[in-house]
């Protein structure tokens, strides 16, 4: 039996500020023949998230960090090439949390069979996978309803926009904040009621535009200048979901906090924390409601996709000058 070269994608060293090529090594390991109750898979599709960045620092955090000389981890879609366990066979799709390498061995608990019925198979990295989970939980952890007026940061993003199109399925009215004027017409298409360009000029002068009246939930991807104007925009017993903080992943030296932080106070707003492993439990019922506005086409899937392995950490690094619109992913396959 041949064995099997997979490339793949290690750290080497620790970044300082933004990223950069030279903290990453593309390497080949060749894997063994698989032993009983083993699966070998051919990732498709790989995943890059900001997320990923805090794991590249030594330091605790609710995942460890990535090790130094090994291969990095993270959400992937791909098809078992070879099976010796009960449950998987050639051809199947599964997705994993093995990512940054073309081929892993695993056993059965590190896989989850995903369906081919819902094309591109890459939309499970995106609406179907953790990042739509991750909007679909923000909006049930404060209990986001009908007639609620909703302002989310980073909303051409992968989060950012299916937070805003299942906002508008709910009968919230949705403001989003982008990068770009390519990213605000992404918005509209998604159906928000109103979009801006966050480097067009103050966000809270803009937001206060969008929303006169004020907003009830603030749905948090950046931090910094956003999460201030949002403690302005916010009405009386607001909800803050705090999801991510791009706007500072790459700091080296921590910012300083809102200066506006006892709104908190005066207007009894509540913020709580998202970690959407958390929210696992409850995977079956993210599919069935999402998956069902996915398959009746209601539920738009964008995607910004680079090819190749070799491309992965260019990928990445493109998450943090804003060149992705929707969720970034990097094809595998051929």
């Amino acid at each position: 039996m041949s064995l099997t070269i997979s490339r793949e994608i290690r750290l080497v060293s620790r970044p300082t500020g933004i990223p950069s090529a030279d903290n990453f090594a593309l390497a080949s390991t060749t894997l063994e023949p698989l032993e009983d109750q083993q699966v070998l898979v051919r990732n498709l599709y790989m995943s890059v998230d900001p997320y990923m960045r805090g794991r590249m620092n030594d330091r605790k955090s609710y995942v460890p960090p990535f090790e130094l000389g090994k291969a990095l981890d993270g959400a992937a879609v791909g098809e078992v090439v070879e099976s010796r366990a009960t449950g998987f066979k050639p051809g199947d799709a599964v997705s994993s949390t093995r990512g940054w390498r073309e081929y892993f061995i695993s056993s059965p608990k590190g896989l989850y069979p995903v369906s081919r019925d819902n094309q591109p198979l890459s939309v499970y990295l995106g609406a179907l996978g953790m990042t739509g989970m991750t909007a679909w939980a923000g909006l049930n952890l404060v209990e986001v309803k009908q007639g609620d007026v909703i302002y989310i940061s980073g909303a051409a993003g992968a989060v950012g926009n299916v937070a805003g199109q299942l906002g508008k399925f709910r009968g919230c009215r949705v403001i989003g904040s982008a990068g770009s004027t390519e990213k605000v017409k992404f918005l509209e298409e998604c159906g928000f009621d109103a979009a801006f360009n966050y480097k067009s000029g103050p966000v809270l002068e803009q937001l206060q535009a969008a929303a006169p009246d004020g907003i009830d939930v603030y749905f948090d991807n950046v931090g910094g200048e956003s999460l201030e104007a949002a403690l302005s925009a916010l009405r009386v017993h607001g909800r803050i979901i705090a999801c991510g903080s791009i706007s500072g992943y790459n700091d080296e030296k921590p910012g300083p906090g809102p200066t506006n932080l006892h709104n908190m106070i005066t207007k009894r707003l509540t913020m709580k924390g998202l970690i959407v492993s958390d929210w696992l439990g409850q995977r079956a019922e993210f599919e069935k409601e999402v998956g069902g506005y996915f398959k009746t086409g209601r539920l738009i899937n964008k995607e910004t996709v680079v090819s190749g392995i070799e491309h992965a950490v260019e990928a990445f690094i493109g998450l943090f000058r804003g060149e992705n619109v929707g969720k970034m992913v990097v094809k595998l396959g051929s």
